[in-house]
């Protein structure tokens, strides 16, 4: 069973063909739609392999995801493509590449057996290696093989633009089915898969069944669900897995995330859905996916009303559906909910032998240690009680300790009266040093969910060491990356949250940390005077309002860390903030931030949503300041003078409408990194020049009135991003080939461009992204003698204009692919 999900692939598709059969014709049309469809494809051209080893061909295969094989009559003939079926059938084994393939007016016998032509093609590749050579058994084996796979048979008489059409249509519904990732070891998933596929009954594809995976919380049920979506999913029309659905469905917007999430999971690459409210999600559902055999699978589920808004029904699915719902509460799984039928599958816990396996795997590599002290190993074993959950964080704090350390763990857990999974989980808590305990809480109580890197660096403005202390909690097995974000096991987010909550239930200012609106609401309007509160975030679903009074912030001498959105002042009048504040976070607060006398320490300032006109000159007290953040504040109307603020890294103002002037020390400014201007639809004019040494990012799209980009006198080597979309920009001076770092420039939609060059443009990095066509205007590229190296492609919207010679490069690539008469483009290649 694969534990993740594949690794990055160069290709989504190889597709290897014989090109005298079929080339011109349905290999052709096929690469064309599969391309035009988005999906990046290896099309293996005969013409470009004179003077080339095979290995970079074999080397493509390796690097994609899906394989099609055309199987044409002459296909045996060409020892290059026999080479490439052996390989495809050897990464097939190898790196769980997917293969996809087309009989093309042969007969799959043929192939396997090597019949007809296939048979003559062999016989002479025979007397050239011998009949009994290791490349011919390689060869014939691989076409066993691959003969034996399932596919597509195109006659003569058959419609191949249908055929066409249905290949594109499976390959865009696998790779939207990308693979969840599982568990670093999965221990006692396989057998648990094959219980469940058992019941799941998948060879019936006349009913819809719903089945629910039942047990306590740490035992692995969103484990399985993830692995059997994995094994199962390419057997469905479609498939989506809503992860944390109880997490996610607390009010009615979080239940419309969720219906929009299923339904473009599986309707996709189709127009995107929105759905405005429950029940037309519902509507919406019943409607698009009646007809179509779809593979659902609801995670953490607990309330009735979840379930009537993403499965109510089983007649809202097409036949063959299968409707998985991972829970702890089974009461619910009955014929009352909606259903006639709903089978129960109870995930148990590990048994001795699985448990054992799971603790050493993330102990330590071998299993030395555990047969030396079989007896902690017990001890172990005793208090984790079968569950992965308290296995994997118990082995992962275990590793790389010593003897005296099991010892004292185990005989910590003897003495706890009671033998919860808390007490386990809190094990590997006290082991870290204390910075990584205070991120530790941080997360569970605040930044669950969160962006890593934003997280990353307010928790770096409270003077905490996040980078490393992440790693460490990565390791132990109490936080996981997923898709750029913060996540934790629900059960150890309420570990670290009664870390904090203990002894002080009904007194919410002696606890570190407040995130709950009632605790808030009662710290800050009781005015209690000095208390242990550290930080504070808040965010309700719905808007909220607290009275705050005036010096409510500077009564609280251990604060350092405000966030408030979605929350108003009822007192109206302006707040002091402490000095020693490091971050403040409220959006929509109304009035210009007032801080307590004293050096100021805050570092991050995000005043989003704000009615303020101008940053003061008072300002300039902020040394530590890094990051500001002042997006759509409607009444800002020109930028600080950021020269006030000499360690500010990054400045956003995206969206303030009526910003008309942008301070000079911007373009001059020692440190500044990340400058995004986006949507300021009023700005007509920036500085004259840029010389920002360290800026990496820049992003001015959307400035409708902006005209004309700054002069570059100097080399800058920090830039890599620039974002030019859908301004008045005619050109760019010659001077931007200082941007020698450059990677990404969009320019999608500036109508009023005027002829580029592309050594300008290109630099050292990649090809500028051109997106969407030019509508008025048109743009021409002088290549570059040193092109041919550095292009890595190019999106064909405009007239293009290339020498002879580089077309004929192999190196040079076109995506996505124009059709030979480049009857969209008026220049010549």
């Amino acid at each position: 069973m694969a534990s993740s999900s594949k690794s990055t692939r160069s290709y989504a598709v190889f597709l290897s063909f014989r090109g005298t059969d079929v080339r011109n014709s349905f290999a052709s049309h096929l690469y064309n739609a599969l391309v035009q469809n988005g999906i990046h494809t290896f099309r293996d051209n005969e013409e470009l392999r004179k003077g080339h080893d095979i290995s970079m061909i074999l080397e493509a295969i390796e690097e994609s995801g899906i394989a099609i094989i055309i199987f044409s009559e002459d296909y045996t003939s060409s020892w290059w493509c026999l080479e490439e079926v052996a390989k495809i059938m050897e990464c097939k084994e190898q790196k769980d590449l997917t293969i996809l393939p087309v009989f093309y007016k042969v007969d799959p016998r043929e192939v396997r057996e090597g019949r007809a032509n296939y048979a003559k093609g062999l016989a002479k590749h025979e007397s050239k290696h011998g009949k009994d050579s290791k490349e011919m058994e390689k060869w014939k084996e691989a076409l066993r093989h691959a003969g034996r796979l399932s596919g597509w048979t195109l006659n003569d008489g058959d419609d191949e633009s249908k055929l066409i059409q249905d290949i594109v249509k499976n390959i865009s519904t696998r790779l939207s089915q990308t693979p969840l990732d599982v568990a670093e070891h999965p221990v006692g998933i396989e057998s648990r898969v094959a219980e469940l596929k058992s019941m799941l009954n998948l060879e019936s594809k006349d009913d819809v069944l719903m089945v629910g995976l039942w047990g306590q919380g740490g035992i692995g049920k969103t484990t399985l669900g993830k692995a059997i979506n994995n094994d199962i999913s390419g057997q469905f029309d479609g498939s989506s897995f809503l992860a944390c659905v109880r997490e996610n469905s607390e009010d009615c917007k979080g239940l419309v995330t969720l219906q929009e999430q299923l339904l473009n999971d599986i309707l996709l690459p189709h127009k995107k859905i929105v759905v405005p409210n429950v029940d037309r999600g519902v509507k919406l559902i019943q409607d698009r996916l009646c007809n179509k055999r779809v593979l659902v699978i609801l995670d953490d589920v607990d309330d009735q009303k979840q379930l009537h808004a993403l499965a109510g029904k089983a007649k809202w699915f097409g036949s063959g559906s299968r409707i998985l719902v991972t829970t702890r509460d089974s009461h619910f799984l009955t014929p009352k909910s909606g259903w006639d039928h709903v089978s129960v599958y109870e995930v148990k816990v590990l048994d001795d032998g699985e448990a054992r396996e799971l603790l050493g795997k993330h102990a330590f590599p071998t299993y030395q240690k555990l047969e030396s002290r079989t007896d902690l190993v017990r001890g172990f074993l005793n208090h984790a009680k079968g569950l992965p959950l308290a296995l994997v964080v118990l082995g992962s704090s275990l590793r790389g300790t010593t003897e005296d350390v099991w010892e004292s763990i185990v005989e910590k857990l003897s003495m706890t009266p009671n033998r919860t999974i808390n007490n386990v989980l809190r094990v590997s808590y006290d082991g870290l040093e204390e910075n990584e305990q205070e991120i530790f809480l941080h997360i569970a109580c605040f930044f669950k969910g969160w962006e890593r890197e934003y997280a990353k660096k307010v928790l770096d403005s409270c003077n905490l060491q996040t980078a490393a202390a992440l790693c460490t909690l990565i390791e132990r097995c109490l936080i996981r990356i997923e898709y750029g974000t913060l996540q934790m096991h629900d059960l150890i987010q309420s570990m670290g949250r009664n870390i904090v909550n203990h002894g002080y239930r009904d007194d919410p200012e002696k606890r570190s940390r407040l995130w709950l609106y009632d605790d808030v609401r009662n710290v800050l309007q009781h005015n209690k005077g000095d208390c242990d509160v550290k930080a504070i975030v808040l965010e309700p679903h719905e808007p909220a309002e607290i009275y705050i009074g005036l010096d409510v912030f500077t009564k609280m001498s251990k604060l350092r860390l405000l966030i408030l959105r979605n929350v108003h002042n009822s007192f109206q009048d302006p707040v002091c903030f402490p000095s020693w504040l490091r971050w403040l976070e409220w959006h929509g607060y109304p009035h210009i931030p007032e801080f307590s006398s004293g050096s100021k320490e805050i570092v991050g300032l995000d005043m989003s949503q704000s009615s303020i006109a101008a940053v003061p000159e008072k300002f300039k007290d902020f040394r530590n300041l890094k990051y500001m953040k002042f997006d759509f504040c409607k009444s800002l109307v020109r930028t600080p003078d950021i020269s006030w603020t000499p360690n500010l890294e990054e400045l956003h103002l995206f969206g303030c409408k009526n910003l008309v002037e942008v301070h000079e020390s911007i373009a001059d400014h020692g440190k500044l990194q990340v400058l995004d201007l986006d949507s300021c639809s009023e700005l007509s004019v920036l500085p004259k020049v840029l010389k920002s040494k360290n800026l990496r990012k820049l992003q001015l799209g959307k400035c409708t009135k902006l005209e004309r980009f700054p002069d570059v006198p100097h080399k800058l080597e920090g830039l890599t991003e620039l974002g030019l979309e859908e301004t008045a920009i005619k050109g760019l001076p010659i001077s931007i080939e200082n941007l020698v770092s450059l990677e990404t420039i969009s320019l999608t939609r500036c109508k009023n461009l005027v002829p580029l060059y592309l050594d300008i443009c290109l630099m050292e990095g990649e090809m500028p992204e051109w997106v969407l066509p030019v509508e008025e205007g048109s743009v021409s590229f002088k290549a570059s003698k040193d092109l041919y190296d550095k292009f890595l492609g190019l999106a064909l919207c405009f007239n293009v204009r290339l020498r002879e010679d580089l077309w004929l490069d192999p190196k040079f690539k076109i995506l996505p692919y124009v059709d030979g008469e480049m009857r969209n483009c008026k220049g010549d290649i």
